[in-house]
C-alpha cells in the first residue's frame, strides 16, 4: 500500500496557459470551461465508471486496471493544473503525512477544505468534485492492491525503446545545461554534479517529494529502468524536494520509502540556495524526469507527471536513446 500521499501537480507552470481547461491564469482571473473542455470532461467520467465496474480475474489484468486508474488520477490533477497548483503550494509538508490504508481522496478534501478561503464557489466546486473522484479511484486502488500484492509495482514490459530523431547527435549550440550542484547522497556521501553526469552516457533525473502519490507510484518503474539504463551505460538519480538542505527527517523519510519501494539507484540532495535548489524550488509539478547527457546537457523537455504510460514511457525512452547519442557523438 502506499506510505504516504500528498497532492502533486502534473502540469509544468509554462504549460498551464496552453491547457482547455478550467482553472486560473498567472493573474488569478478565472479561465472559463471550453465546451471541448466540458466534453473530455464527462467522457473522463465515463470511463472513470466503467473502469471502477471492472473486476480482473489475474494478475496481468490487474496491473493493467492499476494503471489505467492512476492514468485517470492524473488526469484530474492535471485538467484544472492552475488550482491544484494553489492547493498544493497551500499544504503543510509536515502535516501531510497519511499512514497506510489512508485514503488520497480524503486528503486532498481536507486539504481543499483548509485553503478553500482562495478558490471562487466554482473552483471550489471543481475542486472537490475532482478530490471526490480520486477518493473513489483510490479505494478500487486499495481493493485491487490487497486482491493482488504488487500489482501496482509491476513495471512496463521492456520493449519501449523509440530511436532517437534521426539517430544523431544535438548541436551544442541548441543544447541546457543542468544545473551544476555539489551536495551529498542520502547516505552522506558527496556528490558532484560534473562528475556525476560524466560517468553516465545518459542520466535520468527525477524530481519528487516524499507524500507525493504519483511520485511515489513511479518508484518501481524508475528502479526497472535504473537497471535497463545499466546495461547502456547509463543511471537514473533521484532528487527529493523535500531532503534539500540535508533535512535530516525529510531523508529519513524518503529513505524508508525507497527501501519500501526497492530502490536501489542514488538520491541526493543540494542547498536550497545552489543553482540546482533555484531551479528545483522554479518546479511547478511532481514528479517531474529529466533527461541528462554525459556532459551535462538537458536533453529535450521534461517528462511532466508519472512515466508510467506507455506513452510517457515512450517519450522518455526516445529522449534517453538521443541523450546517449549525444554522449558518442
Amino acid at each position: 500500500m502506499k506510505t504516504a500521499k500528498i497532492l502533486s501537480v502534473l502540469t509544468v507552470f509554462l504549460l498551464i496557459l496552453s491547457l482547455a481547461a478550467c482553472g486560473t491564469d498567472k493573474d488569478g482571473k478565472e479561465i472559463k470551461d471550453s465546451k471541448d473542455s466540458k466534453q473530455v470532461t464527462e467522457g473522463s467520467n465515463d470511463e472513470i465508471i466503467a473502469l471502477l465496474a471492472m473486476e480482473p480475474s489475474t494478475a496481468d489484468e490487474a496491473a493493467d486496471l492499476h494503471q489505467k486508474l492512476m492514468a485517470q488520477e492524473n488526469a484530474i490533477l492535471s485538467e484544472n493544473s492552475a488550482l491544484w497548483e494553489k492547493v498544493f503550494l497551500s499544504a503543510d509538508k509536515d502535516l501531510a503525512m497519511i499512514e497506510d490504508g489512508g485514503n488520497y481522496g480524503d486528503f486532498l478534501l481536507k486539504t481543499i477544505e483548509g485553503a478553500k478561503d482562495q478558490f471562487t464557489a466554482d473552483e471550489l466546486k471543481l475542486l472537490n468534485d475532482g478530490a471526490e473522484q480520486v477518493r473513489e479511484l483510490e479505494g478500487k486502488l486499495a481493493i485491487l492492491e490487497q486482491k493482488f500484492p504488487g500489482c501496482g509495482s509491476k513495471p512496463s514490459g521492456d520493449d519501449m525503446s523509440v530511436p532517437a530523431e534521426d539517430g544523431k547527435p544535438i548541436e551544442e549550440d541548441e543544447l541546457t545545461k543542468f544545473p551544476a550542484f555539489d551536495g551529498k547522497d542520502l547516505d552522506g556521501n558527496d556528490v558532484n554534479s560534473s562528475k556525476l553526469f560524466a560517468e553516465n552516457d545518459v542520466t535520468v533525473v527525477n524530481f519528487w517529494f516524499t507524500t507525493c502519490s504519483p511520485c511515489v507510484e513511479e518508484l518501481a518503474e524508475l528502479e526497472a529502468l535504473n537497471q535497463q539504463l545499466a546495461e547502456k551505460g547509463g543511471a537514473v538519480v533521484g532528487i527529493n524536494s523535500f531532503t534539500l538542505d540535508g533535512d535530516e527527517t525529510a531523508i529519513a523519510e524518503a529513505k524508508e520509502i525507497l527501501a519500501k519501494k526497492g530502490v536501489s539507484y542514488k538520491n541526493v540532495w543540494f542547498d536550497s540556495n545552489s543553482d540546482a535548489g533555484v531551479f528545483t524550488s522554479g518546479l511547478f509539478s511532481y514528479p517531474t524526469t529529466y533527461v541528462v547527457d554525459k556532459n551535462g546537457n538537458i536533453v529535450g523537455e521534461p517528462i511532466v507527471g508519472a512515466i508510467t504510460s506507455e506513452k510517457q514511457a515512450q517519450t522518455l525512452q526516445k529522449l534517453i536513446d538521443q541523450a546517449i547519442a549525444n554522449s558518442k557523438g
